[in-house]
């Protein structure tokens, strides 16, 4: 699925010149809002953290509080993220698996139900994490081939992904199952949230996904890698568990509802955002050291960013750290990862595009290279407090800057500051309408 850039850009205007308009810039910080925490003073992490940059853009911006996860729907990642883009969840809603699917390649039929396959830590009766600690991507890739020659048949299907995160397809699969995501679960028992159907016609694909995750657990325990992590004293990889299962979705390209989008691109290190990438027409960046943990290469994607905004009208710069160490109930890595975002993300990238120097576009003398006016959105996709280690559904704090537009009195970016921004509390596809068309 891998595309050239001319492939998704279109460059020429209606006169068939290139146009030099605003650009917009999306920075997602996933997981980063929490509540506030007795230890921090009754703060917030947002408000305890050091972060100039943010509040730059907050304070030289207008900010407001944005429902990412709509009445009913559960509020994951996949959720939220596409609901930032505008997408009606009741329309395109079809769960992880089939985001999986298209970020790595894999062609869905229609009636190919994909899952995500986590590999998951179990101790005794309860599941202990929900992504084995820390799996570089070559570890579950020997465990997924070594599924796949035992479980794979003409109806079931293993693929490797990145990390924990990997790809089970069910060829005629029914959807109609209730899965407990694993990272809803941590230290509570997994027999109790095993697949079970929600109508008589899915109790054989909840008895097959069963099936699977007992097989998984007999093979996995003698594997050898399993064997050497826990002689390293690591977590061993001990079960897989399905979830998110859907079909293929039907989301229109944003090139096509978009004008000004004449090209894009995604830049993330988790499967499911370039997913949700490639069906929103974006083309996906790949960033070198980029681990979709806390250690990720912040300087490689701020730099990837800047670059892409020379060809690309619109980039969704996706981060995921915030949200693992939240999962990890982790308070100080989350505070260190909110302040890695401020300095090693947004600096450069305000830096780079001459905010925080602004250029006088005017008078830039003949020759010198010029960047397109910027608009640029800060805001999480949803809380992972540290308190609750998984995802609410709580309103999330953003902001937009762009260039010529009057702030508004927030002053720091933070979820009780932007409470009081000008936006007030947006919802549905308001949010992408104002930040593209405003």
């Amino acid at each position: 699925m891998n595309k050239d850039i001319n492939s998704y850009c279109n460059h020429s205007s209606p006169s068939g010149k290139v146009g030099r308009g605003v650009k917009h810039l999306i920075i997602l910080c996933d997981g980063m809002a929490d509540w506030p925490v007795g230890k921090l003073g009754g703060k917030t992490l947002l408000q305890y953290a050091h972060t100039p940059h943010f509040d730059f853009l907050a304070r030289n911006g207008r900010c407001g509080m944005l429902k990412t996860v709509p009445d009913g729907f559960h509020p994951g990642s996949e959720v939220a993220n596409s609901s930032i883009l505008g997408y009606d969840q009741h329309l395109v809603y079809e769960g992880r698996g089939p985001l999986e699917a298209a970020s790595i390649g894999v062609e869905l039929a229609d009636d190919d139900l994909a899952l995500r396959c986590n590999f998951v830590c179990l101790e005794g009766d309860l599941l202990k994490n929900h992504s084995c600690g820390r799996l570089e991507t070559e570890e579950p890739d020997i465990l997924i081939k070594y599924l796949k020659e035992h479980l794979d048949n003409e109806r079931v299907h293993f693929y490797t992904g990145v990390q924990y995160r990997n790809l089970l397809v069910i060829k005629g699969g029914n959807k109609h199952i209730q899965c407990t995501p694993p990272h809803d679960i941590p230290l509570q028992p997994w027999r109790e949230n095993l697949p079970r159907p929600l109508e008589a016609e899915s109790k054989e694909t909840a008895e097959l996904l069963n099936s699977l995750i007992v097989k998984s657990q007999e093979l996995l325990k003698e594997h050898p890698l399993n064997k050497e992590r826990m002689a390293r004293g690591m977590d061993p990889a001990n079960s897989i568990w399905p979830w998110g299962g859907g079909y293929k979705p039907k989301m229109i390209p944003l090139t096509e509802r978009f004008p000004s989008i004449r090209c894009g691109a995604v830049i993330t290190a988790v499967d499911l955002i370039r997913g949700i990438g490639r069906y929103a027409g974006l083309r996906v960046i790949n960033v070198p050291g980029a681990t979709g943990l806390w250690d990720t290469n912040y300087e490689g994607k701020a730099q990837a960013a800047i670059e892409a905004l020379k060809t690309d009208d619109f980039v969704y710069l996706h981060v995921e750290a915030c949200d693992e160490a939240g999962h990890d109930g982790d308070l100080e890595l989350k505070l260190k990862c909110i302040e890695n975002l401020d300095r090693r993300l947004v600096k450069p990238i305000l830096e780079q595009m001459s905010i925080l120097a602004p250029l006088p576009y005017a008078s830039v003398p003949s020759g010198r290279a010029v960047h397109s006016p910027l608009s640029i959105a800060l805001l999480p996709d949803h809380p992972t407090p540290v308190a609750h280690r998984t995802h609410t559904a709580e309103p999330i704090p953003f902001c937009i800057y762009t260039p010529g537009v009057t702030p508004d009195q927030v002053q720091t970016f933070d979820e009780a500051a932007c409470q009081q921004g000008s936006y007030g509390c947006l919802e549905g596809d308001e949010f992408i309408e104002k930040f593209i068309n405003d």
